[in-house]
C-alpha cells in the first residue's frame, strides 16, 4: 500500500478545474498557479527505479492481457532500469579513471535504456481500465492543431503502426512553439524532436502486444484507445503548457 501511495504521490498530479483555454493559460496565468507533472524515475538514493504499476496485472483485460502486462513490466521495463544504472556507473568509473575507451558504448546504452525507462513510466500512467476523454483544454488544443480528435487519432495510429520494427507512437507538446505534435519513434530514442514533452505514448514493441495480438499491431493500437487514461494525458498537457506560459 505504501508503494502505491508513493507512486501516486511521485507520478500522478491531478489537473482539475481549469476553466480557460490552453492559450489563455499560457498568456494569462502565472506559472506558480499551474501544477507541474513530474514522473518519479529514481529512488531515494538517486538510482533509477521502476515504481509499482498503478493497476493490477489483469486490470486492462481484455484489451491487454495480464501475462503481457506482467512480462512487459518485469522483463522489459525493469531490465531497462538496471541497464541505465549500469551505464551511469560505467561512465562514472570512466571519469574517475580517465579511461574513456568505452564511452561511446555506454553513452549509447544510457540513451537507449534511460529513454526506455522514461517512456515506459509514461506508458503505464497513460493507461487505465476506466478509460475517459480528453479535458476541455486538451480537446480544444487537439482541434486547433489537428482539426479534430478523430484526425489526431488517425495520424497517431498511422504513425505508431508504421514504425519500422520496434518503437513508439507519441503525442507530445513543444513549449517553444506551443503546439501539439505527433512523433514516430524508433527503438526508444530515435526520430525524436528536441524539446518535445511526451503526453501520450503508444508502445509498439512486439512485447507490448504479441501474446494476444500476434502480428496484428493495428488491432492492438486501435484497442488500446479504450483504456487510455485521458486524465493523465490532460494533466501532462496542462503541465507542459505551464512551461510555455
Amino acid at each position: 500500500m505504501s508503494n502505491r501511495r508513493e507512486f501516486i504521490k511521485g507520478s500522478a498530479i491531478l489537473a482539475a478545474g481549469f476553466a480557460v483555454s490552453s492559450e489563455a493559460i499560457a498568456k494569462n496565468t502565472k506559472k506558480a498557479d499551474l501544477p507541474v507533472y513530474v514522473d518519479k524515475l529514481t529512488d531515494d538514493s538517486g538510482k533509477y527505479a521502476a515504481l509499482p504499476l498503478p493497476f493490477a496485472f489483469d486490470a486492462l483485460e481484455p484489451v491487454i492481457d495480464a501475462r503481457t502486462v506482467e512480462l512487459h513490466y518485469q522483463f522489459h521495463h525493469k531490465p531497462a532500469v538496471a541497464n541505465a544504472n549500469k551505464a551511469e556507473e560505467a561512465l562514472a568509473h570512466a571519469r574517475e579513471t580517465s579511461d574513456f575507451a568505452l564511452v561511446k558504448h555506454y553513452e549509447k546504452e544510457l540513451a537507449f535504456s534511460l529513454s526506455s525507462h522514461i517512456l515506459h513510466t509514461i506508458y503505464w500512467t497513460n493507461l487505465s481500465p476506466k478509460g475517459g476523454t480528453p479535458s476541455a483544454e486538451l480537446s480544444q488544443a487537439i482541434d486547433q492543431h489537428f482539426g479534430s480528435f478523430d484526425k489526431l487519432k488517425a495520424q497517431l495510429l498511422a504513425a505508431a503502426n508504421g514504425v519500422e520494427a520496434s518503437g513508439w507512437g507519441i503525442l507530445g507538446y513543444l513549449p517553444s512553439t506551443k503546439k501539439l505534435i505527433v512523433l514516430q519513434c524508433e527503438n526508444h530514442q530515435k526520430l525524436t524532436t528536441w524539446g518535445v514533452i511526451p503526453l501520450l505514448v503508444l508502445d509498439v514493441w512486439e512485447h507490448a502486444y504479441y501474446l494476444k495480438y500476434q502480428n496484428r499491431r493495428g488491432e492492438y493500437t486501435s484497442a488500446i484507445f479504450g483504456v487510455l487514461n485521458w486524465d493523465n494525458v490532460s494533466a501532462r498537457f496542462n503541465s507542459a503548457v505551464r512551461q510555455s506560459a
